[in-house]
């Protein structure tokens, strides 16, 4: 078995590179959380999400996220009615985020809920999220303390770095199987995802 430690566009892009010569029962995917946010009331996991649309064949080429083809009318409504609209999400995409959403509110864990909506979408190979924690990526600049999502996405990098923490590190433990996929593996590869590169070794 092989295991991948991984998130974002290019680790999205380093897995279907992977699924092409290894077969989907030998791969585990061990993927970043450290993304995740809050949207509309919605948990999202955008780094669990652009692994799993690859996998299953529906993530859109020409941007790296998100579904391909995907509409957002859901988006432009919103805007208009005066919510916040600087995160892209699609309608197709959105419906993801409502199934996640609604599994995590009825007890299950995001590895539970992982599991659920892989199957679902027919993907074979393992998709865990690296922990059930909550962990997020914090970036200290000059406006304060931003979320990943806020200073990647709504200020597009913008801002001077001044220094990264991992908030919840300290207290996060590995997902159910996490562990057990590293130990087992013939061979670990590390994709350049910085939360779960840090997670991981913050594991040793």
């Amino acid at each position: 078995m092989i295991t991948v430690l991984t998130g974002g566009t290019g680790g999205a892009k380093f897995v279907d590179g992977l699924r092409q010569i290894v077969p989907p029962e030998d791969l585990t995917i061990v993927v970043n959380t450290g993304d995740d946010m809050l949207w509309w009331g919605l948990r999202i996991s955008p780094d669990i999400d652009s692994i799993l649309y690859m996998l299953a064949g529906k993530i859109s080429e020409e941007r790296g996220w998100g579904v391909e083809r995907d509409t957002f009318f859901a988006l432009k409504t919103m805007r208009e009615m005066g919510e916040p609209g600087w995160f892209n999400v699609g309608d197709r995409d959105l419906a993801l985020h409502i199934l996640r959403t609604r599994l995590l509110a009825d007890g299950n864990a995001l590895s539970e809920a992982t599991a659920e909506i892989a199957q679902r979408l027919g993907i074979e190979a393992r998709v865990l999220p690296m922990t059930n924690s909550r962990l997020e990526t914090r970036v200290l600049t000059a406006a304060g303390e931003l979320t990943f999502q806020q200073y990647f996405v709504q200020r597009r990098y913008q801002d001077e770095v001044k220094a990264i923490r991992f908030a919840g590190a300290s207290g996060a433990i590995p997902a159910p199987g996490v562990l057990d996929a590293i130990r087992s593996s013939r061979q670990i590869l590390l994709g350049q995802e910085q939360s779960v590169v840090h997670f991981a070794l913050h594991l040793h």
